[in-house]
């Protein structure tokens, strides 16, 4: 018994639905790991943070120049090798923008398709207000810190350098959102709503859940 154009056309629709539906699911099944993964990758760095105060008398790491030009201090010198990784002054991906690095090091979010433009590539991003910025910045002691459950640390960034603020946070990552990591070595994802004011255009620095400047 053969089928009517119809009966072929109702099923091929359903069929188009049902792969849509797939495609869907499968889509936000892996931007749901990479999140995942993601918040893996800042949790060790909270690991570092902590076990680097261990061994430095309660003092946070300084952050380094932004540009990610230092090689004697600062955050991504400091860190690494307590996670048995190579400074940032080491890694040869970092001026080379046709070198692909190894997307599982830590230092990469797998949402994040930003590669070096031949100076520099952060997909993670210091919180410059806790240690101050600029001539300010100095090394201070984590117990000095008021609420480190609610104090900003590293956080997914949309730009390259490797220190900023609240202007710095990605809008556009696991699923219009970004991965926060907080002094206290925990990470939460947070919807783009949370952090940004689309009408100012600006990140926003009140929220009482996200404090930038202890």
């Amino acid at each position: 018994m053969g089928f009517t154009l119809l009966e072929l056309l109702v099923v091929m629709t359903i069929i188009i639905i049902l792969v849509a539906l797939l495609l869907s699911a499968i889509f936000h099944a892996k931007q749901k790991a990479h999140q995942i993964v993601c918040a893996g990758k800042l949790r060790q760095w909270g690991m570092a943070t902590f076990y680097y105060t261990m061994d430095n008398e309660d003092y946070l790491p300084l952050d380094g120049s932004p540009n990610g030009t230092s090689i004697y201090g600062g955050w991504y010198i400091d860190l690494p090798p307590y996670l048995g990784m190579r400074p940032y002054s080491q890694e040869e991906w970092r001026t080379n923008e046709n070198q692909t690095p190894d997307l599982r090091q830590n230092w990469f979010c797998p949402s994040n398709p930003r590669r070096s433009n031949g100076l520099n590539l952060f997909h993670y991003c210091l919180n410059e207000y806790v240690n101050m910025t600029g001539d300010d910045n100095a090394p201070i002691r984590y117990a000095t810190v008021p609420l480190p459950s609610k104090t900003v640390w590293l956080f997914d960034s949309k730009n390259r350098p490797a220190v900023g603020y609240w202007n710095f946070v990605h809008t556009n990552l696991h699923g219009r959102g970004a991965n926060i990591l907080f002094l206290d070595g925990h990470v939460m994802r947070y919807s783009v709503e949370s952090y940004w004011d689309f009408q100012e255009n600006k990140g926003i620095a009140d929220n009482p859940e996200l404090i930038w400047i202890p």
